[in-house]
């Protein structure tokens, strides 16, 4: 049942809204939120033929269906501050997904499905770490899963071309390999969570041999596939992620991680120029180290953050992008919903009109459209400015 509404007239509003933002003076927070295609793939009424992530993820038509049929009912049943109701001239946005296995698959981690949960791959060092030294960096393009994603992107392109979708053209697909999920959450992913953690502590050399390893192989990665884009590099606006990162103190993060992050940052990033993280964990003691010393001006944040000590701590030039929790959205009440965004909102978050309200951080299936129109509509009542 999608929303009965004046999409004209919301568009208008949200156009609005975002020219104001972007010129630095806001008239009300901007208000999004943040799906992946588990919210459909694992939802028998979004996905009635049942089709699985295995095949989702190694069947270029199904990709494109299910990536349509989301965005479709994005538009017509969720409000929010994106543009709504059939697309102007064609439906934009198809793109290979990989899912968040994208950089342990690509160095050689099996991956695994699982029923009922997005998939997930085997960490291929968990046994013998010292195998790492018999590694050799893939082929960035044609290597592992880089090179599936490569096969989807030709067949994925071949099935847009002059495809029509609710009567309307479909935009062409984008280029994979061109980001990263980050050097140490690569690292959790090849040796495995715990065991990185105490390599920290028990072969310390080891930890940075393997993040100078795979830190090379993104940055391999990354430029291959930008220049198989014709993208120019390094760039004003760059950003990446690092979740893993949560599990460090600052002084650990400092020795063992910001290294890698600078190398990242001094090959995408222009000299000087302010970058973007997602960090959707409990990352906030690492904020304001790299705010100082990795110029991120950017933040994009998961529920446990608190918002409010992040926007005293780092001021108001930065952006804050956050942090509803999900299983609220997911199962309310309502008037719980309102009562939690108010606050949020009320918290001195807004400081500097460098906020964007969202959950934190990803949509949970199963999250009834009404609870995203409660949010929504609490946001445009406190959020002005």
């Amino acid at each position: 049942m999608q929303l009965d509404m004046d999409f004209e007239e919301h568009n208008a509003e949200v156009k609005k809204v975002w020219e104001a933002f972007n010129k630095g003076n806001p008239i009300r927070v901007p208000i999004v939120f943040n799906f992946s295609h588990r919210f459909i793939i694992l939802n028998r009424e979004l996905n009635p033929d049942n089709i699985t992530f295995e095949q989702y993820m190694n069947n270029p038509e199904l990709m494109i269906k299910l990536q349509l049929a989301l965005k479709k009912w994005l538009r017509f049943n969720v409000l929010q501050d994106m543009e709504m109701g059939s697309p102007k001239t064609r439906w934009d946005g198809l793109y290979v997904d990989l899912q968040n296995i994208y950089d342990a698959a690509w160095f050689g981690c099996s991956i695994k499905y699982i029923e009922g949960d997005v998939p997930d791959t085997i960490p291929m060092l968990q046994e013998d770490k010292n195998r790492l030294y018999e590694l050799e960096l893939p082929d960035p393009i044609y290597g592992n899963l880089m090179g599936r994603a490569y096969e989807l992107y030709e067949q994925m392109s071949k099935i847009a071309y002059n495809m029509e979708y609710e009567g309307l053209p479909v935009g062409p697909v984008a280029i994979p390999g061109q980001g990263t999920d980050g050097p140490f959450t690569a690292a959790a992913s090849l040796r495995g969570a715990t065991e990185i953690c105490l390599d920290l502590y028990e072969d310390p050399n080891y930890v940075h041999e393997l993040l100078d390893f795979i830190t090379s192989g993104i940055i391999l990665r990354m430029k291959a596939w930008m220049d198989f884009a014709g993208r120019e590099y390094p760039m004003d606006n760059w950003g990446f992620a690092d979740d893993s990162a949560q599990l460090l103190s600052t002084d650990m993060y400092r020795e063992f991680i910001l290294p890698y992050h600078k190398r990242l940052y001094d090959n995408f990033a222009k000299p000087g120029s302010r970058i973007s993280i997602h960090l959707c964990g409990d990352a906030q003691h690492l904020f304001p180290t790299l705010r100082d010393e990795l110029n991120v001006y950017s933040f994009d944040t998961g529920f446990p953050t608190d918002l409010a000590r992040a926007r005293m701590e780092l001021g108001p030039d930065v952006l804050l992008r956050g942090n509803i929790h999900p299983e609220l959205l997911r199962v309310g009440p309502p008037e719980e919903i309102e009562k939690t965004v108010k606050a949020l909102l009320q918290s001195g978050v807004m400081e500097g009109g460098r906020f964007i309200l969202c959950e934190g951080n990803n949509v949970a299936p199963f999250t009834p459209p009404e609870h995203l129109k409660v949010m929504f509509d609490a946001g445009r009542k406190y959020g002005k400015y």
